[in-house]
Order: structure tokens, then sequence, then C-alpha cells
């Protein structure tokens, strides 16, 4: 189940409600179009903004509306109790795995974070994926706490977060983190702009922020690279340019996500929790530009 494309969807808002027609309708776009899983609650899923209740019903939503395709449901929290409830809420949801990010504000220790770890996955039969993302959680792990966690029964897959390597440099590293952590823990990257390389230098799975809106050419990519079609791969890639330079331009995938599914008429305008107010009407309108010209408006649209 950790391998492939696993699709992030937004938790669209409206009026400061998570606007459940909608959720509903993204995460039905991404079983019909043929995603490996489907991860609701992750960072583009805006998990740490919404309360445990809404969470909960999230998660039900999820998998009442994936039909056969596994959700994976995110769980992290600043404390383990609400942590551990979430786990529980997903498991009766139907949820097929967890994903966990060690949320900060204080700063914690790689000790606090093992045990973080091993509280959960000694909680639960669930499978969990172990959620590298410093750009959200201000955490930073090390190749040594990656072996640690993955020591923990119940730990299946590591996202690792996009690095602007080469092809090269990309294969040294997921063969570092490979030979530190068990045959059975798939190597799963985020950060889309660098997706291509990473499944092409021998990383198992993408979790990816573009394809809870644009599965099609997040398919496109990761299918080529399983095919080992990697000069497909990269050329798709590399046909997404400048969406990836939007990404880095605006500070991250989320409010170029965000604009796109409003544009595409997927969601309400204004769909990110407050405070975040979006891209403006000038960056809006250069989203809008680089979708016409990418021809992601073709996407089927609900």
């Amino acid at each position: 189940m950790f391998t492939g494309l696993s699709a992030f969807p937004l938790t669209p808002l409206a009026a400061d409600v998570v606007d459940e027609r909608a959720f509903a309708g993204l995460v039905a776009r991404l079983a019909d179009a043929g995603v490996d899983t489907i991860t609701a609650l992750g960072s583009t899923g805006s998990y740490a903004y919404l309360s445990t209740d809404e969470r909960a019903r999230v998660a039900k939503l999820a998998v009442e509306h994936a039909g056969d395709t596994p959700v994976i449901v995110g769980v992290g929290a600043l404390r383990t109790s609400d942590v551990l409830a979430n786990v529980r809420n997903a498991e009766a949801a139907g949820a097929r795995g967890l994903l966990l990010a060690p949320m900060t504000y204080q700063p914690l220790t790689h000790d606090d974070v093992v045990g973080l770890f091993r509280e959960v996955t000694s909680s639960t039969d669930l499978p969990v994926i172990v959620y590298d993302n410093p750009g959200t959680t201000h955490f930073t792990f090390t190749t040594e706490l990656y072996a640690r966690l993955a020591e923990l029964p119940g730990v299946a897959s590591i996202k690792i977060p996009g690095m602007p390597l080469d092809a090269d440099a990309m294969a040294e590293r997921v063969a570092a983190i490979r030979a530190v952590v068990p045959s059975h823990v798939t190597i799963g990257i985020s950060g889309d702009a660098y997706a291509a390389t990473a499944l092409n230098s021998g990383c198992d799975a993408w979790y990816s922020v573009i394809a809870g809106t644009l599965p099609g050419p997040a398919l496109r990519i990761t299918r080529a690279a399983q095919a080992g079609r990697t000069d497909e791969a990269d050329a798709e890639s590399a046909r997404l340019t400048p969406l990836w330079k939007l990404f880095a331009e605006f500070g991250g995938s989320l409010r170029v996500v965000a604009a796109i599914a409003e544009q595409l008429g997927l969601t309400s305008d204004r769909c990110l929790p407050r405070p975040i107010l979006g891209l403006d009407e000038e960056q809006r309108a250069r989203v809008a530009e680089v979708v016409a010209q990418l021809g992601l408006r073709d996407q089927p649209v609900e």
C-alpha cells in the first residue's frame, strides 16, 4: 500500500466550516482517477487547523467517498493524547494507514519523537508513515533517527522531503536511508518538483500535493517511473516547471493548489483556513495563466 502515488487533497472550508460536499468531491475524483492511495489530513489537508471532531468527520468522509482506494489519515497533533484520539477516530472511520508528523511548539528532541512514535505504534495495528516535513513542522530528522523509528513495529514508510539533487546524488541519498531501515519499510518522496528524480532514483512512493487536485500529471510521472521510462517521467516533470516555480515563489504549494482548485470549481473561493489568506488577485491571475499554459483545465471537473 505504501508504494506508487498517494494523493493529498485539500480540506476546503467555506465560512470557516469544513466544506463536506467539496471535500467528498475531491476524494471521489481522486478515486476515479486511479491514484494508489488517498492521504486525508496531510499538510495540504490543513490538519493542524482543524479540531479533533472536525478531523474525525473528515476521515469518515474520506473513507466513504474513496471507494476501493485505500485511505491514509494524518493524525499529528501537539499533544500525544490528541494524537492518540486522532488514531482512534481514524481506526473507527476505516482508515488503512496513518500519517504521523511530530508537531511542535517547544523544540522536540529525537528521544521525544521516538517516544511519540512508540506510543502510537503500540496503540494501533494500523501501519504508520513517518512524516518528515520540516517546512511545516520545523523539526529536522536525521538518517539515524529514521533508523531508530524504522525499528518500531508498525512503521511502514518514511516520507522524506524533496531536495534539489541531481539523479546521482538523489540515488545516493535514497541508498543511504535504505541501508539503515528494514526492507519492508518503503521510502517515499514529497516536494513535487523533485518527485520524478526521486522515483527514478529508487523511491517507492510519491506523497503528492499536486495529485490531490490534479491527479493526471502526477499519475503520468509515477507510472512512467514505475515502468522504467525515466526520460518520460523527467520530461513530464520538466513540463510542469512553471507550476513548480510558482510553488517556490509563493511560499510553498498550499496556496497555489488552493487557487487551482478554486479556479477549477472544485472548491468555493478562499477555501483555506484563516489566518491563511491565500494568494492575492495578481498572484491568482498568474496561477490561472500557468494552468491555461499547461493545459491543466483539461482535467475533469466534478
